[in-house]
């Protein structure tokens, strides 16, 4: 039973730290500029994002794409601008973190 805590424990110290991570590499990719964890600033709320893909298989694929060429219309007339200056793999990261997100 210690064994099967310990290492519930650490996977959860993982993830932590790998949510603060992504957290970081969201602020420092200037996604933080238009957007917020839990409340709609320039763009959408990221736990508004996660909650409106919740069910979408292709969710992940489909926003990193937008994310990486821009879009409009989804959350309203404001665009989301292009950010191909971002690497694609710190993309999925980030991506990947939101839709974690309750």
């Amino acid at each position: 039973m210690k064994f099967v805590f310990a290492v519930l424990f650490t996977l959860s110290l993982l993830a932590t730290g790998s949510a603060a991570a992504s957290e970081k590499l969201a602020q420092s990719s200037g996604c933080m500029t238009c957007h917020a964890i839990d409340k709609k600033t320039i763009g959408p709320g990221f736990k508004d994002i996660a909650a409106k893909y919740r069910n979408d298989k292709s969710a992940e694929a489909n926003l990193v794409k937008k994310v990486k060429a821009g879009g409009s219309g989804v959350w309203g007339p404001t665009p989301m601008p292009p950010n191909a200056h971002v690497k694609e793999d710190d993309i999925k990261a980030i991506v990947t973190w939101v839709l974690t997100l309750n």
